[in-house]
Parts: structure tokens; sequence; C-alpha cells
């Protein structure tokens, strides 16, 4: 069975933890391992975090939109901006690089989401916004017992 919820929120730093105590909510139907519910929460931090200080440069009367859908044991994530938009997503994705190095970023976040779900896809328009769509498979117990 198919289920989904929708959350849309202002470009504020103290969303981030909003977004992701509310996608951990919603899965935690699925009975996730901590391993898992560890690695959905951190991918949910970089996506917002990127949106809010990339995207949007910290401006706080933008719209992030989070979608988080179950269908079966597979979570996906969507989550979409109106900002700036990525002008190379090849060189976005390459580990440490970060177009903000005085702000003392990792430029890990790709790196990190790409690690911790199955699959990532990344669109953007430089000017229009990016979207970032992630899948995971959870191999919980529940999963393994059905």
């Amino acid at each position: 069975m198919r289920n989904e919820m929708t959350l849309e929120f202002l470009s504020i730093s103290a969303n981030e933890s909003l977004a992701r105590v509310s996608v951990a909510s919603f899965i935690s139907q699925l009975n996730p391992t901590m391993e898992e519910l560890t690695d959905i929460k951190t991918v949910v931090s970089e996506a917002v975090t990127n949106a809010i200080i990339h995207g949007y440069e910290e401006k706080n009367d933008e719209k992030i939109v989070l979608t988080c859908a179950i269908d079966g044991e597979e979570i996906e994530l969507i989550i979409k901006d109106h900002g700036s938009g990525i002008d190379n997503i090849d060189l976005a994705k390459e580990p440490l690089y970060t177009s903000k190095p005085e702000w003392e970023r990792s430029g890990m976040g790709f790196t990190i989401m790409e690690n911790f779900m199955d699959q990532v896809d990344i669109t953007s328009e430089p000017g229009v916004g990016t979207t970032i769509r992630m899948t995971k498979q959870l191999t919980s117990t529940r999963a393994l017992c059905n």
C-alpha cells in the first residue's frame, strides 16, 4: 500500500529539524532499524540544508517542499526548492566541492546522500531551482518478515 505526506516550510535553518523529525515519524510505521532511520534523517538534513544555504542563500521567506512516500518497504524522498539552482551538477556532486568555502562547508552533502540511499537523482536549472529525489529499500525486521 502506498502512503504519502507533503510538508511545506520556510527556508529557516530551524526547520531542518522539523523536516528530519517529520520524516522519521512518518516512516516509523515501517519499523526501520536504527541505522536506516539515522541514514534517512541524515539525508533529509543534508538536502534541506543545501536548499537553505545554497538554493536560497539563507533567505528566510522562501519555501521548501518535502514529500515522503512509502510504497511497500521502499521510501521515496523528494526535496524541492525554487532557489538559485545548480550550474554544474557533476561538479557539485564531487566530494569536498563547495560553492561556499568561506562558510566552512564540507562539500560532502551529495556524497552522503548517495552513500546512504539506494538511488539519488538531482535535477536543477539555474534561476529556477533544484529537486532531489532519493529512494531507499528498507531491510528492516518487518521487511524480512513479510
